[in-house]
């Protein structure tokens, strides 16, 4: 699937919504007029207007970007670095207890760099710079790179100085992790990998961010060569975050596994 149309709900957004029309070469359309209808009715017009039954829709509201599928997947995704679920996790997830904290290395007031190679909506980025780490975050789907983008502007927007801080070691590249990691001299603590496999465990629930990159994004198919690249540039650490019972990537034995109910992270020391 490719992106299908920009929505915009409100006509002060209208030339952000053409710009960014005019960057993916799609049609732009106002729903500012519809913003009574419920969404099926809204769905409704889009997918009749666009002659598609299922159209990718990149929307464009006050609160800011989001990305969903119509009639496929309920509901969209967005990028948060400040809503209630984020607040959350970052005072009360547990710290450099967490398992994705203890992953990376993050022990004894260690601070590593990091670069995440699969940055998708940037979550995990996030725990690891609010726990003090420096993330380079590298997404090569130009869409999911807007959704970061407007992520980090809408936060900043918010003008919390302990949120700014943690928005300061936040760095997001657009590009293609296999190109980004042969840069002449990259340096790096730890390489973060969590990449989409088409693997599809029964009893399994795919959540709605997984449903809609499965569906727009695809699978990758290049994470065995990443993982190469990753070993040959990291100083200290590669982290890949893997489904719970998923084959090792590569085929490749870790140094040692951290495991959780659903998912978990495969540690292969340097």
């Amino acid at each position: 699937m490719t992106l299908s149309v920009v929505t915009y709900s409100l006509p002060s957004l209208s030339i952000q919504a053409t710009n960014l029309a005019a960057e993916f070469n799609v049609p732009c359309v106002d729903l500012s007029t519809l913003s009574e209808f419920k969404q099926k009715k809204i769905d409704n017009y889009l997918s009749e207007q666009l002659e598609m039954d299922h159209p990718v829709v990149l929307s464009l509201e006050k609160t800011g970007l989001s990305l969903r599928v119509i009639k496929l997947v309920s509901g969209a995704i967005s990028a948060d670095f400040y809503g209630p679920s984020v607040s959350y996790r970052r005072t009360k997830g547990g710290g450099r207890k967490q398992m994705l904290a203890r992953a990376v290395g993050l022990k004894k007031g260690a601070c590593p760099t990091v670069i995440d190679c699969t940055a998708g909506l940037g979550r995990d980025a996030f725990v690891l710079a609010s726990l003090g780490c420096r993330v380079v975050m590298l997404e090569r789907v130009t869409v999911v790179h807007a959704l970061l983008k407007d992520g980090l502007l809408q936060a900043r927007i918010h003008n919390c100085p302990e949120l700014n801080e943690i928005l300061d070691r936040m760095e997001l590249i657009s590009t293609d992790a296999c190109k980004y990691l042969k840069v002449p001299e990259l340096n790096t603590d730890v390489v973060y990998l969590d990449p989409m496999f088409p693997e599809r465990y029964r009893g399994t629930l795919v959540k709605k961010e997984m449903q809609i990159f499965q569906n727009f994004i695809g699978m990758d198919d290049d994470s065995d060569s990443l993982l190469d690249l990753a070993l040959s540039v990291a100083r200290q650490r590669v982290v890949v975050k893997r489904p719970r019972i998923a084959t090792h990537l590569s085929n490749f034995k870790p140094s040692y596994t951290l495991e959780g109910k659903t998912n978990r992270f495969d540690i292969y020391l340097v």
